[in-house]
């Protein structure tokens, strides 16, 4: 029986998008079930559908026969421990604790970034991302961190991902990439090019594609659009 990732909206949901491209950019077996992230609304189905999991009532969540884990860090280790050989962590043991390091950083780190520039696949906000970099020194300091931490994992593995070949760091730092990208946030032309290589991944790029497809308008995830058709 094949694994099952529960996950929520593509355009949105920058956690679920973590371990799902993971899995596609090393062929590792699964079913995708998809939630829409109604959960703020008390009755939502998102909600009652997790709670069946036992999980922590986000997503995502990996079903191994009847087994839920959740959180993205223990799922990756679980894949990791799943599939020894497929190259979840990097091979050398310096390296795989490094790459541990950095995803850890990114689950408990750069709130500010994730707080004022939420992942939103489909928009094109270089206005909004403007004045952020202006407002937001957080923000500033999350990015200066972000391409001092690239720079000397490329350096050291020589690319053309952080640890040589595409790994759980790269899946980690992905959605990081979607907002720099959507919200057109200054970057150097090395962090432009790393940023770029992650954008063209085909697990990447295939979940950006399906993104792009939903048209699944969820107001809470949008703070600095109007839907469309109510005018302005």
């Amino acid at each position: 029986m094949a694994l099952q990732l529960v996950i929520g909206n593509k355009n949105y949901s920058s956690w679920s998008m973590r371990p799902w491209v993971l899995m596609k950019q090393l062929a590792l077996p699964f079913e995708e079930r998809r939630l829409r992230l109604d959960f703020h609304q008390s009755d939502s189905s998102f909600r009652r559908e997790l709670a069946k999991l036992g999980a922590a009532g986000r997503v995502p969540v990996l079903v191994d026969q009847g087994f839920a884990v959740w959180d993205s860090l223990a799922i990756v280790e679980y894949l990791h421990e799943r599939f020894p050989a497929a190259g979840v962590w990097p091979t050398a043991a310096r390296a795989r604790a490094r790459a541990r390091s950095l995803c850890a950083e990114m689950h408990s780190g750069f709130v500010p970034l994730r707080s004022h520039c939420g992942m939103n696949i489909e928009a094109s906000l270089p206005d909004v991302g403007a004045r952020i970099w202006a407002e937001q020194a957080g923000v500033r300091a999350d990015v200066a961190r972000l391409e001092a931490m690239w720079a000397g994992a490329l350096a050291e593995s020589g690319g053309p991902f952080l640890f040589g070949a595409f790994s759980a760091a790269d899946a980690f730092y992905a959605p990081v990439c979607m907002r720099l990208l959507g919200y057109a946030l200054p970057i150097s032309a090395a962090t432009r090019a790393y940023v770029q290589r992650v954008r063209q991944a085909p697990g990447v790029a295939a979940w950006i594609d399906e993104a792009l497809q939903e048209h699944d308008w969820i107001e809470a995830d949008e703070p600095y659009r109007q839907r469309p058709g109510t005018g302005g």
